[in-house]
């Protein structure tokens, strides 16, 4: 039996804390897609900690932790991580697996998605600069490295022809980098990376399942970020939604039993793009400020508004989302009156449906007001003790959807979870 966790926005929903919050309940935890522009926030043991790229149940000993093949992984990046990790008390050689099949992120990549995005000039997507994109490029192209190839004698021999491939078209782009101390970090990861537990992912996963254990999935960034139905070209590289577990861990649809969908009680989005209900005044600077919006990976200051119903159910639709988690309530507090997006007006006409290309519309969110509840719900442990208008705001989405918000985050602690 596999569950799902993954994002309904545009990423940044808080998805770290609530894989943390369910990990108990599984055996095995696995990333299926994205690389480490990713970033998922933890408190342990009152410590912020962001991880990146090893999944979110690796504070939890009992549970088994698997990069899965639909990742692509930065070996530097790792080793930074798993040192941060070791710091409190977790060794990951013990508890982390790597698929065989994952692709690597080298410094060429890096080098690659620096030089793109230069020369995109005032039509930058915003790239986190990570490789990620000429990673997955690399992996589509049917010319990258993967993690198994680490134990092949031969690696170093591989990875000079590749680079020599991609100074080529460094060189084309007329893009002049030292990516000497890159290379040098790259390799000293490597070693760090032979040291892990290399599997074949797929026959791994499927042991597990085959033996009884409970998977849960942990997705990257957001639903409206995918590849193929998010706010194109002003995505990532990678299939963020439901589908993506099959192709990026090797398992069957039908393993499949719940996708928990993770929205904020409002919406943020990082970077370049559409983004219909974003607040370009006060109302998104209070958001902006209250819910310390600011990326985990980049620092960037994140883009705020009201939530958008209307991207949400077509997330809701793609996903097979069964249970929502609602996180950041406790961000709307202080607001007087609350507003949602229930339509979009595109080109003068009404619609509830997201349009294909949203760059190329002329889109007017309309609004419907709800009233705010105006108390404290940091404290509060049970949803019969929320507030009336909270739970009347809930209700009103949950209608919308056609699908239950079924947990409420109410703060950024381990324990502040409310069970709806």
């Amino acid at each position: 039996m596999v569950d799902v966790i993954l994002g309904l926005q545009w990423g940044d929903e808080g998805k770290g804390k609530i894989v943390d919050y369910f990990a108990p309940g599984y055996q095995v935890i696995a990333r299926f897609q994205g690389g480490p522009n990713a970033g998922h926030t933890l408190y342990v043991n009152g410590t912020k900690i962001v991880l990146h790229q090893i999944p979110s149940g690796v504070f939890h000993e009992s549970t088994v932790n698997l990069i899965g093949n639909g990742v692509v992984l930065d070996a530097v990046t790792l080793k930074k991580e798993s040192q941060k990790v070791a710091e409190h008390g977790i060794d990951v050689r013990k508890n982390l697996f790597i698929a065989e099949r994952t692709h690597l992120i080298l410094p060429t990549h890096r080098a690659l998605d620096k030089a793109s995005e230069l020369a995109k000039g005032n039509e930058k997507i915003g790239s986190t600069l990570k490789g990620i994109g000429p990673a997955y490029m690399d992996k589509t192209g049917r010319n990258g490295l993967r993690v198994g190839d680490l134990l092949d004698k031969n690696f170093t021999t591989q990875y000079i022809k590749l680079r020599m491939k991609h100074q080529r078209l460094l060189d084309s782009m007329n893009f002049q980098e030292d990516i000497t101390a890159w290379e040098e970090e790259f390799f000293e990861a490597v070693e760090f990376m032979r040291e892990l537990k290399v599997v074949n992912g797929e026959y791994f996963v499927n042991d597990k399942l085959s033996k009884g254990a409970k998977v849960l999935a942990e997705g990257a960034q957001g639903s409206m970020l995918d590849v193929d139905f998010g706010t194109f070209p002003f995505v990532t590289s990678s299939s963020t939604i439901s589908a993506g577990v099959c192709s990026g861990l090797g398992i069957a649809p039908q393993k499949i039993r719940d996708v928990l969908g993770v929205s904020k009680a409002y919406c943020t989005r990082v970077g370049s793009g559409p983004f219909p209900t974003e607040l370009e005044n006060e109302t998104g600077e209070e958001l902006r400020k209250l819910g310390s919006e600011f990326g985990a990976t980049t620092g960037r200051p994140r883009r705020c508004g009201w939530i958008d119903l209307v991207a949400l159910r077509f997330a809701c639709m793609i996903n097979g989302v069964t249970k929502i988690v609602m996180t950041k309530a406790d961000v709307l507090d202080s607001f007087e009156q609350l507003q949602v997006c229930e339509q979009y007006k595109v080109n003068g006409q009404l619609t509830a449906e997201v349009p294909y290309q949203m760059l190329k519309s002329k889109i007017e969110p309309i609004y419907t007001a709800l009233p705010g509840w105006k108390t404290d719900i940091t404290a509060v442990k049970s949803y019969a003790d929320a507030p009336a208008k909270m739970k009347e705001y809930i209700d009103h989405i949950s209608k919308y959807l056609g699908v239950e918000i079924s947990y409420v985050s109410n703060g950024p602690g381990r324990d502040q979870i409310i069970s709806a």
